[in-house]
């Protein structure tokens, strides 16, 4: 039961600042802090079980027993829950400390580091999860926590705009998630992990007929069907083509979360929810291919559009577009330890990222726009060599932890089949496309000439030790993560026939290996000469290549391919609704109740004239009319 306090020690902060969080005001973090430093330790305490033992099962209570159904809120720590929760715990635990410098003078502080943990216990009891119910239940939890962080300055349109369009992006993946668990439930009558994964042999010939209820006939095996809709919301959750387009947006919430949701909360829950159902998937191989075929997608379309873009964090956002396309692409060819692997060394190396470039934000009085930057490593010498740190491992080069991760993928990739080697050339070339941007976006930040505003210059100095300490050790964990034996660890919690993951042996490792670097290398080499070599040169291929530079600049056109047949559309539905149904039928009919009513109260008022007269008219009148009656009738 002691480890029931990694999730719940973020959610006592999350109260305690919820309830008094306008009494503590600038203090909050002395009481955020310590919680998530707690879960890290508690998390490390159970790595170091797990490790020398089996995996941990906790039930905690039950939360509905009825007929068929019965869901209690428990607890599986196996070896990949233990990988996700230090991952989670770690950058969670940076990004708090970071949030401290970053934060510091808003007037929603306490706000944010009350929903920054809120957001960290909704994503460790994700990881938690030992049945599909409450697993979708946090999977909404962190759903609704990024809204509140990504609209976190509310009084900005683009942030409220941004935070509603990952919310309604996310509602259209989640759906489809939430009738892959119906259908978990329909086929197996449970939703626990440890009783549905047993019969999951039994259950594989199973078909379902779609037309059925329309007399049709099109049978589709019951996995596929189920793989098919989880994958949905995976799709949604970790951005994947085409409901990616929430990602980049995400940019206008506060630098620290935009970290913690790319690094290890909300897009990884895609990629961990595939490796967590790898026996599911592994029953589906056409489900299979369509995660490894949309995640090959993702990852080559990310890496083109990060080309382009000239705010700091949107090529940083973009990159985690394309890597998060590697991981689901290892998942789809049966390589759940690589892709896993993968997830962990990246949450390391964007992490620092994403906050390198808050430093940077920072220190610029809150400029993103590259280029309004430029000679800023000898003035962020800190900034600057953290940051490289993090670009090297991104670009994948030797000896990063990048550089044993992506390599681990592509092998996976290559050993898997022809998909695989279709896929490992496209992901190698998206490397050689990685490398390039990463170092576009060191040499146009941190080389040249000072682009700088002048009001500005003088006073870029480095941020304070808050926002330096987490860059350092995420310098240091962006390198040692790839000589911790994460591929191994991991291996227990995937029968040796799932794992898929290759090892660094053989003439095909060899090749891909070098193959790899050779690419990492040569984007760099590009990157240097195109920015710093012949600064005028990209200005040239922009110009020479216009289309391609547009259709990168302008993110695919996606955004505006959903605005004219999804945006407008139901903009222009809802107007004519409002003006034929809502002010012509509704409005109309009320107001034909109360016109009647007082046309009524008039003609009645008329009648009650006061006056004998006319009383005495309407009488003879009314007598005259019955006598007529009653004579002719």
């Amino acid at each position: 039961m002691l480890y029931a306090l990694i999730p719940f020690l973020p959610l006592l902060a999350f109260v305690i600042l919820g309830l008094f969080g306008h009494w503590i005001k600038d203090r909050s973090h002395w009481v955020a802090v310590p919680a998530v430093l707690g879960s890290l330790l508690l998390s490390i305490m159970a790595l170091v079980d797990v490790a020398g033992g089996q995996p941990l099962h906790i039930p905690l209570y039950t939360w509905a027993d009825s007929g068929n159904l019965h869901i209690a809120i428990g607890l599986f720590v196996d070896q990949l829950t233990v990988a996700m929760l230090l991952l989670v715990t770690i950058v969670s635990s940076l990004v708090h400390v970071y949030t401290i410098g970053y934060m510091h003078g808003e007037p929603g502080y306490a706000r944010f580091f009350s929903n920054i943990a809120l957001f960290t216990f909704s994503m460790l009891m994700l990881v938690m999860s030992d049945n599909f119910l409450q697993l979708f239940v946090f999977w909404e939890a962190v759903g609704l926590c990024s809204y509140l962080l990504i609209g976190h300055w509310y009084e900005r349109e683009s942030a409220r705009a941004a935070a509603t369009k990952a919310f309604l992006v996310n509602r259209v993946g989640d759906f489809g998630f939430m009738l892959g668990i119906l259908l978990v439930f329909v086929t197996f009558g449970s939703l626990h992990y440890q009783e549905v994964f047993p019969q999951l042999e039994q259950k594989a010939g199973g078909l379902v007929n779609l037309l059925g209820s329309v007399g049709g006939h099109w049978e589709i095996s019951v996995m596929t069907l189920i793989c098919l809709f989880l994958f949905i919301g995976a799709v949604g959750k970790s951005a994947q083509v085409p409901l990616h387009v929430w990602l980049p947006d995400a940019m206008e919430g506060p630098t620290p979360i935009s970290a913690l949701i790319h690094a290890a909360t909300m897009v990884t829950a895609g990629v961990f929810m595939v490796a967590r159902f790898a026996p599911l998937f592994n029953l589906s191989p056409v489900a299979m291919d369509v995660v490894a075929v949309v995640g090959g997608v993702t990852m080559f379309i990310g890496a083109t559009i990060a080309l382009t873009q000239t705010d700091i964090k949107r090529v940083v956002a973009y990159s985690t577009l394309s890597q998060l396309g590697y991981m689901m692409m290892a998942c789809g060819l049966g390589g759940y330890i690589a892709g896993m692997y993968h997830l962990l060394t990246h949450g390391a190396f964007k992490a620092l990222l994403f906050l390198g470039c808050g430093a940077v934000i920072i220190a610029l009085h809150h400029e993103q726009d590259m280029k309004n930057m430029g000679g800023l490593k000898d003035k962020l010498p800190v900034t600057y060599w953290t940051f490289l740190i993090g670009a090297l491992a991104l670009s994948g080069f030797p000896l990063t932890a990048g550089f044993f991760s992506k390599d681990e993928l592509l092998l996976a990739a290559w050993m898997s089949g022809d998909l695989g080697k279709v896929l490992t050339v496209l992901g190698l070339l998206t490397a050689l496309m990685t490398a390039f941007y990463s170092f576009r976006l060191v040499f146009v930040t941190f080389w040249g000439e000072s682009r700088v505003d002048p009001h500005h210059a003088q006073h870029v100095h480095e941020p304070s030790k808050t926002m330096t300490f987490p860059l350092l050790i995420l310098a240091v964990l962006s390198i040692l993560a790839g000589y911790m034996g994460i591929p191994e660890f991991l291996a227990p919690a995937f029968p040796p026939a799932e794992s898929g993951g290759g090892h660094h042996e053989g003439s095909a490792a060899m090749g891909i290996m070098m193959t790899a670097t050779a690419m990492g290398l040569l984007g760099i080499a590009g990157a240097y000469w195109v920015y710093v070599k012949s600064p005028g040169l990209p200005d040239r291929l922009a110009n020479q290549w216009q289309s391609l530079y547009q259709l990168s600049l302008n993110k695919w056109f996606v955004d505006e391919a959903y605005d004219r047949t999804v945006v407008m559309p139901t903009l222009n539905l809802a107007d004519r609704l409002w003006k034929r149904v809502d002010i012509a039928v509704i409005d109309g009919a009320v107001n034909g109740v109360a016109r009647a009513v007082a046309w009524g109260g008039w003609v009645t008022r008329r009648l009650q004239s006061g006056q004998a007269q006319n009383y005495a008219l309407a009488m003879t009148v009314g007598a005259v009319v019955i006598l007529g009656a009653m004579i002719f009738y």
